[in-house]
Formats: C-alpha cells, structure tokens, sequence
C-alpha cells in the first residue's frame, strides 16, 4: 500500500493575492497527488472574475460546491425572505450579504453560474485501508459541519458495506477557524481559510494531507500581499466591502460597521 498527499484549499472568498500564494505554495511542492478546492470561491471579496479563471484553469483539481456557490445557483436575492445560515430576516448584515451575491453574480456571469453547477457536493478517496470524505461542511449539506456523534453513525453506515475500511477521515471547510478533532478511528479536519480566516490569525491557510501508509495533517500559515486585497475592496466597493476589509485585517467577523 502506497500514501497519497492531498494539498486542500477552502473559503478563499474572492481573496485572489491569497489564493495566488497558495497555489504557489501547493506548486512548489512535490510528491502531490491531487489538489482539492473545498467551497466557498467567488462571494465576499473583491475578485471573482480572476478566481473563476483561476478554478478553470486547474481543471484537474477536485472542486467541491460550497454554500455561496448554492446562494449564486439559487439566485437568493429574487427571494422574499431569503435565508441565509439562520439569520434572522430583521439583520441588516443579511441584506448586506445578500446584495453582496447578486453583485457577484454579475462579475462571474453565466459563465461562472454555469462553472458552479459543474461542481460536485462532496468527493470520497479511499486509499489503502483508510476513507477520506472532502466536502464543504458536510456531504448532505453546506452550511453545518458534523459533529463527531454524527461522523460515527456515518461511520458505522458506510463499515456495514465496506468491512474493509479502517480508518475515516473528514475534511472541510466552511468553518473559516481550524478544527482537528478525532475519536476512536474517526478525524474530522478543518484548516481555517486560505482568503478570509475568522482566527484572529490574518495569514491564509492551505494544507497537507496524507493517508494510507502513513497519516500526515500539515496545516501552512502563509503571509500574502493583504493590503492589496484591501486596496481593491475599497477601489470596486462591492457590497458589504468595509465589514470585509476589517475581517481581512484583523482575521475576525467584523460587522460593527
């Protein structure tokens, strides 16, 4: 049985200076066996064109729909009340975030809503004795990620079929925070970020994983050109843009704007 290294990429959020360093990173890495997107490319930032460009270029990679793509495909701003991860309807952030999608939606085009419904919700590796499940917060849905007692009844599905499966292993998104949490012969992961961390740690966030002979879990924190992803929110003011530059600077839910 042989290793296979993944190099993972989530929630760049339109930050292409973050999402340009770690592709570099990734690229000046040897021993990859596949690069996975995780969700979350387009929405709350400054450059969607330039990511969509980016994403079809690397054509190869696995490229996994976050919620924000689903917010593009459904055109939730033609909703009346529309719902957005429990927010209530009376908070001025939604309306916000909300108006954020359809500006979004014009800089990608039918283009880039025709390249996110090419996207799959969820991708599953399997190497030697161990499954890994790459999704954006969960495989039957993207805006909640599992907890663990929910990872073990998945578990105990997918071992009835498949004795042969060791180990389980869970990569995903969406937090925006690290998450490494393991029980029994479950891993559920999270590296963060790579274009807009809530940590308080502003670097971008890209990782390494590897499974089969060996298991490796290697989370890279990387400085990148911030101020230019700054420079550009307050050059196109997209939306939402001055809540979205402090969560830049300072790596944090900013909405005391």
């Amino acid at each position: 049985m042989n290793s296979k290294t993944y190099a993972i990429i989530t929630d760049v959020h339109s930050n292409s200076a973050a999402l340009k360093k770690g592709l570099e990173i990734i690229d000046n890495r040897k021993g990859i066996y596949k690069t996975v997107f995780l969700g979350d490319y387009f929405s709350l930032g400054p450059d969607p064109k330039v990511i969509l460009d980016i994403l079809k270029s690397n054509a190869e990679s696995v490229i996994i729909r976050g919620n924000h793509e689903r917010y593009l495909l459904e055109k939730i701003w033609n909703d009346d009340e529309p719902s957005l991860e429990g927010m209530s309807q009376d908070d001025p952030v939604l309306n916000e975030i909300v108006d954020n999608e359809e500006w979004t939606a014009k800089q990608i085009g039918e283009e880039g809503i025709n390249f996110c419904n090419t996207m799959t919700i969820s991708n599953r590796e399997i190497v030697g004795n161990t499954l890994v499940e790459f999704c954006h917060a969960w495989y039957e849905r993207d805006e909640i990620p599992p907890t663990m007692e929910e990872a073990m009844k998945w578990r105990d599905e997918i071992s009835k079929n498949n004795p042969d499966i060791e180990e389980f292993v869970i990569v995903h998104g969406h937090l925006h925070m690290p998450r490494e949490e393991s029980k029994e012969n479950i891993k559920i992961l999270c590296q963060g970020a790579t274009g807009l961390p809530f940590d308080e740690d502003p670097r971008g966030a890209i990782a390494f994983l590897t499974v089969g002979d060996s298991f490796q879990w290697d989370v890279l924190r990387f400085e990148y050109d911030s101020q230019s992803t700054i420079d550009m929110l307050e050059q196109r003011q997209p939306p939402f843009y001055k809540n979205l530059q402090n969560t830049v600077r300072y790596a944090a839910i900013r909405n005391d704007i």
